[in-house]
């Protein structure tokens, strides 16, 4: 989730306060150490998106094609991660009694990762005829459930080791320049991953096994670059800040330069409780947004793909060409919209491009098998859709950073991935089975009504007050 600099502006230079063992010792850390925890940060999402490439997205749909899977079993696919998400607040409950974020990290996320090695193992069985492609599609299923659920139980504790490490008023840039690097990435490897599964002598069965094994080695080299970013103490944390001023020092030293009114304003007062979160008006709201929204866009995101390799019949390669157009407008746009982001804060970009990204599903009606679609539509469909999705994702997450307090801060983080989790599974389920039972244009059918949710869904944000803006 090549090399890619860090921006490092004047609030770096500062230093800030991480909380050692006792606690009453405060151990002050270099500007320095800032620096190569965000440089390894940025290589953790490099190497993961590697990972990621070779462990869902296309090609993971593409063998489900091959082996002849039902859109059940795609609808399956893509609300599994997100049910999963259920398993957060325990994952949250357990990281807060752990002693190091790094080490909880590898507990959870490193044995998922190397889950997928089972797979490897299936894809070889099949074709030696030891099992068939059935029973692969199973194992497929299997694997990515319980992946994702170690991956959940680390997912919260993840966030909120990085909440702490980045300064509040540099997350727009940091995080934009982090997701261009994942998105270059994915530009890059994308496509030669395509070319390796649609050309390889043994056939594109063997082809993904083959993108698989790298793409697991890749995501265990991208744990390890994690041991290179200061470790927290979630017990300490906890601890120190749930006595100390509303904002974290890490968060103070770096902004104290900033007016009175937005530090207070920064988090909410750490005297609240997980008790309390269900008292917190601003918490809820993002709550009602954030599922509803994950509701509306995956009632239809998991079938485009379908839609292009079984509708359209389009070769893997096209479709992969297709991703990676998206990945490169997703890389122009992630460091624009970072500085937007820290200049005009993130509520205003989520409500203009949201309204975008809802009209964006009405824009795959009557696209056909044609080289105007093929050659035209289609690239420009997908590089329109990464330029979005930039915004979103960047925006989604640097909004909630802001509205979770320091104090038990994975816990909020868990409770909005679960309820998101339940609502995206829920709007897959229910695509999947309109696709799978409607008589005729199912698909069609289902793009505009996922359009017309994703506009509802933006309605919460009116009510939904930033931390820091007026």
């Amino acid at each position: 989730m090549d090399s890619v600099q860090i921006e490092t502006t004047a609030p770096l230079a500062l230093e800030f306060t991480q909380i050692a063992s006792p606690p009453t010792a405060i151990a002050r850390i270099s500007k320095d150490t800032i620096r190569t925890s965000l440089q390894a940060s940025t290589a953790d999402s490099v190497l993961a998106s590697v990972y990621s490439l070779g462990t869902g997205g296309i090609l993971l749909s593409n063998l489900l094609v091959e082996l002849g899977a039902s859109p059940v079993v795609f609808g399956m696919l893509s609300s599994i991660p997100m049910l999963v998400n259920l398993i957060q607040p325990l994952g949250a409950y357990l990281s807060e009694r752990s002693t190091s974020r790094f080490q909880y990290s590898l507990r959870t996320h490193g044995i998922g990762r190397l889950l997928w090695l089972i797979l490897v193992i299936g894809i070889v069985s099949v074709s030696l005829q030891v099992i068939d492609a059935h029973q692969l599609v199973i194992l497929t299923l299997l694997i990515v459930l319980f992946s994702n659920l170690l991956g959940g139980l680390g997912t919260a504790s993840w966030l909120s080791w990085v909440a702490m490490i980045v300064p509040r008023r540099l997350r727009g840039r940091y995080f934009g320049t982090r997701n261009s690097a994942a998105s270059l990435t994915n530009l890059v490897c994308v496509p030669m991953a395509g070319l390796v599964v649609s050309h390889w002598y043994g056939g594109t069965l063997q082809g993904y096994g083959i993108v698989l094994l790298v793409s697991v080695v890749f995501g265990i080299m991208g744990l390890g670059c994690q041991s290179f970013q200061v470790d927290m103490n979630p017990q300490l944390q906890n601890t120190y800040y749930g006595k100390s001023s509303p904002t974290s020092e890490i968060q103070s030293e770096v902004a104290k330069d900033e007016s009175s009114e937005a530090l207070q304003s920064i988090h909410l007062p750490q005297d609240q409780s997980t008790n309390s979160i269900w008292k917190n008006s601003n918490f809820l709201i993002f709550l009602l947004y954030f599922s509803f929204w994950t509701l509306a866009v995956n009632l239809s995101s998991p079938f485009f793909n379908l839609y292009m390799l079984n509708t359209l019949n389009l070769d893997v390669s096209y479709v992969t060409i297709y991703n990676s157009l998206q990945a490169g407008a997703t890389l122009l746009m992630l460091i624009l919209w970072g500085k937007l982001a820290d200049k005009i804060g993130n509520r205003p970009i989520l409500i203009c491009i949201g309204i975008l990204v809802g009209v964006t599903p009405l824009l795959w009606l009557g696209i056909g098998v044609n080289r105007f679609d093929i050659w035209l539509w289609l690239p420009l469909l997908h590089i329109l859709t990464g330029g979005t999705w930039a915004a979103i994702d960047l925006c989604s997450n640097n909004i909630q950073l802001g509205i979770a307090p320091i104090k038990n801060q994975s816990i909020y983080f868990a409770i909005a991935a679960a309820v998101a989790g339940v609502s995206g599974a829920l709007g897959t389920t229910i695509g999947s089975f309109i696709v799978q039972f409607a008589q005729s244009g199912g698909l069609l059918s289902l793009f505009v009504l996922s359009g017309l949710f994703r506009l509802i869904a933006l309605v919460p944000l009116m009510f939904l007050q930033e931390p820091g803006r007026a």
